[in-house]
């Protein structure tokens, strides 16, 4: 069955009783024993939930995986599965990398003795002069990478780290399951900010992982449990529901993003633009091999920094707001919001400096958000212009 029939049909066939199509939520956190030693397979919502387990399975079968685990936010994901690891142990880290990422890994997981290298991934020379014998547990990539787009050769890293005998944990969240499965290139573990494009609504926050092999499987599922950051049934029922059009929200994120991007490529006030779709992207060819279609978030650098404030000031149909993949477009600052934490000189190492601004491009007709960012650009520029010349 192709993707776009299994997400529209999400928890429509597993209500026993009464055939609902859309799976009911279960509030319960309690649930009868028939008998002393026997179960109805819940038992304590924080184990298993009747709603929530529905949303695992459907994830765990979207990124062809053995098993599904929801959490209360992406952040709450990844510490969960930073729990796998203990003190002493070292990860690979993708250079360009979101800012809450970076702050967990440095300022929480650095107290209990885990330490992390940050590499340009598709460098297998770097990865291996960084990686540490006996130490190195794991390898985690972003790829796209937040906010600058970089691409990593999912199929190449995964095996260089299969042969080491190490993790591979790939954040998914930008492309979702349906442009692209790291799992299926080798891959052990996938993480969503399900939050995003998952969900799509920007009314629900949810975290995903999904792993590969029945060991792997029982760890996290211990640790899922044991930690207890698990997402609440309603919120499971509106992560179920939002993923249900996934497929048609990916495919027109990607047509604006992509004829957005074009735009502003060939605008006199933006000097780069950072997104895979376009031919002249450094990852280009490495995407188009190993996802079938491009996500709808990209960052743009503009020529004089000065243009920035006003530009967020003036767009009105596009939100300046934080994150990213709902169907409402926003517009984010990344050096003074989702990357602040990253100190100056490395956000500046990878490009992430005060002249760039990521754009979620929304499902809004296309010609509207041209419009609507044309005109910011324009007001923009008359001010600082008009600002030089009465020399401020």
């Amino acid at each position: 069955m192709k993707i776009e029939s299994r997400l529209a049909q999400i928890g429509s066939q597993e209500e026993p009783v009464t055939g609902a199509v859309s799976f009911p939520i279960y509030q319960a956190t309690a649930f009868r024993h028939p008998r002393l030693g026997q179960s109805t397979g819940f038992d304590y919502a924080r184990t298993k939930s009747p709603t929530r387990a529905v949303l695992e399975a459907a994830a765990a079968e979207l990124e062809s995986g053995d098993a599904g685990f929801a959490c209360s936010s992406g952040m709450a994901a990844l510490q969960t599965i930073f729990a796998l690891f203990s003190q002493g142990d070292h990860l690979l880290v993708s250079l360009d990398l979101y800012g809450g990422t970076y702050r967990l890994l440095e300022r929480i997981m650095s107290r209990f003795g885990v330490s992390a290298s940050y590499i340009d991934t598709n460098d297998i020379q770097a990865l291996e002069e960084a990686f540490r014998p006996g130490s190195t547990k794991a390898l985690l990539i972003e790829t796209p990478t937040n906010p600058l787009m970089m691409i990593t050769d999912i199929e190449a890293v995964c095996t260089w780290a299969k042969g080491k005998g190490i993790l591979s944990i790939v954040d998914n969240t930008l492309l979702t399951p349906f442009f692209q499965r790291p799992l299926e290139l080798g891959a052990d573990i996938i993480i969503h900010s399900a939050t995003k494009y998952l969900g799509g609504h920007n009314d629900v926050l949810a975290g995903l992982i999904v792993t590969k092999g029945q060991e792997l499987s029982e760890q996290m599922a211990f640790l899922h449990n044991s930690i207890g950051a698990v997402l609440n049934p309603q919120d499971s029922w509106l992560l179920m529901r939002g993923m249900k059009t996934l497929a048609l929200r990916m495919e027109r994120h990607q047509y604006n993003a992509t004829r957005m991007a074009e735009y502003l490529q060939n605008h006199p006030m933006v000097e780069q633009v950072y997104y895979p779709a376009l031919p002249e992207h450094p990852g280009h060819e490495i995407q188009n091999k190993q996802s079938s279609g491009n996500t709808g978030i990209f960052s743009f650098k503009m020529t004089d920094a000065r243009y920035i404030e006003p530009i967020l000031r003036h767009v009105k149909l596009i939100a300046f707001a934080e994150s990213l993949g709902g169907v409402e477009s926003l517009m984010t600052y990344p050096a003074v919001q989702t990357h602040a934490d990253i100190p100056e000189e490395i956000r500046r190492q990878v490009g992430v400096d005060d002249r760039l601004l990521r754009f979620s491009v929304g499902i809004e007709h296309i010609e509207d958000l041209i419009d609507d960012i044309s005109r910011a650009f324009e007001l923009a520029k008359a001010e600082v212009e008009g600002g030089a010349a009465n020399g401020k």
